[in-house]
């Protein structure tokens, strides 16, 4: 019994050790052992161990950061600045907590707090941001543009539209942006044109959906880049269903004889007995069969070369079935009997046929085309 209590004692006291961030200052981490020790302070005020912590603490947490700050400050590392800035505004989160905790400010009565270091730090990082977007800019090319954007966008946020940076991200943009023109060859029959029409706006839609203006990659419609003066796109993807088929009907009829021996109830309960049941079905199928395939190429205006051609195949195939039966109906088993129940019913019509064949054909092709510019958004 004695042993039991004594491994609980230890148990508490190391949890409590824990909470109370002793463990984190022994092996250096400042920021979390005294923000432990503040926590603990909340719930119990007098905690001698979360005390303890809060004033070795303390002073050993600034004193690390300063060091930190300076290592950094007289180094060559790019964007310096930021790590500077991340180091004060962990200082000023320990100071805001400290000073949010009665417990914690009787020792600690006027916690340190960056306030026009900080203001510098971060005008000092917008203008190395600001500097590293223009030198990708003079570099000229669509990546470079791209991280260009990137750093412009980063100096705008640590101040507010830093020097021009707001116009510089437009012109980063501008470059960096990838415009895809989908280009929708129409099918040669009048019949399915709004079919083929519908399923081209679904494609051009989801495009739309997961590559949104405000990001690298943007989709037209060839309507679109007239009225927008677009002359000379990135890429072009060409669509064109062909070796295509909507409405091929297949009829079939399967006659069967049908045997079925029921145990029966009987007054005599030593004897069992049967009643034979008999039937014949004729069960009837209407299959109307679509497919086809839509030839998908992806061309490099730059140099007309051809960066992808496949062919997506689809299919899809309608049925209906039904039966009927003479005889006894006890002869048939459940499926039988429901389709007895069915009757020949209208083909759909052929735009919906051709709807459902290029079903399978859109998942396809729009996961391929999100595949393929994901790379360049």
């Amino acid at each position: 019994m004695k042993i039991r209590f004594s491994v609980y004692l230890m148990l508490l006291l190391l949890l409590v050790s824990c909470s109370t961030g002793k463990k984190a200052l022994q092996k250096g981490d400042y920021f979390s052992a005294v923000s432990k020790a503040v926590e603990r302070l909340k719930s119990s005020p007098d905690n001698k161990n979360a005390i303890k912590v809060l004033e070795d603490g303390y002073p050993m947490t600034l004193e690390w950061s300063q060091e930190e700050m300076d290592m950094i400050l007289s180094s060559n590392s790019a964007f310096k600045w930021e790590l500077a800035i991340g180091l004060m505004n962990q200082v000023n989160q320990m100071s805001d907590l400290i000073r949010s905790t009665p417990a914690a400010r009787k020792i600690i009565s006027n916690p340190k707090t960056y306030t026009s270091e900080l203001n510098m730090a971060t005008e000092k990082a917008a203008e190395e941001r600001y500097n590293a977007g223009l030198a990708e800019l003079e570099v000229n090319t669509r990546e470079s543009a791209r991280i260009a954007f990137e750093h412009f966008a980063k100096a705008s946020q640590f101040v507010n539209n830093y020097k021009d940076s707001r116009e510089l991200m437009a012109t980063a943009k501008e470059t960096a942006t990838l415009r895809v023109v989908l280009q929708a060859i129409p099918v040669n029959t009048q019949r399915y044109r709004l079919s083929s029409e519908f399923f081209y706006n679904q494609v051009f839609e989801y495009l739309n959906n997961q590559f949104r203006p405000s990001g690298f990659v943007n989709f037209y419609s060839p309507f679109q880049a007239e009225k927008e003066g677009l002359k000379n796109p990135d890429f072009i993807v060409d669509m064109e269903f062909f070796d295509f088929s909507v409405g091929n009907l297949r009829q079939t009829e399967k006659e069967e004889k049908l045997e079925r021996k029921v145990k029966i109830e009987t007054r005599d309960t030593t004897k069992v007995e049967y009643k034979n049941y008999a039937a014949k079905i004729k069960i009837f199928s209407d299959q109307v069969l679509s497919g086809g395939s839509l030839r998908v190429r992806i061309i490099d205006r730059a140099n007309d070369k051809i960066m992808s051609d496949e062919l997506v195949p689809g299919s899809f195939t309608w049925i209906n079935e039904y039966a009927i039966f003479v005889g006894d109906k006890e002869a048939l088993d459940n499926k039988q009997f429901e389709l007895t129940q069915r009757k020949a019913i209208p083909l759909p019509p052929e735009q919906d046929l051709f709807i459902e064949f290029t079903r399978p054909i859109y998942s396809q092709v729009t996961q391929n085309l999100n595949r393929f510019f994901r790379r360049y958004n």
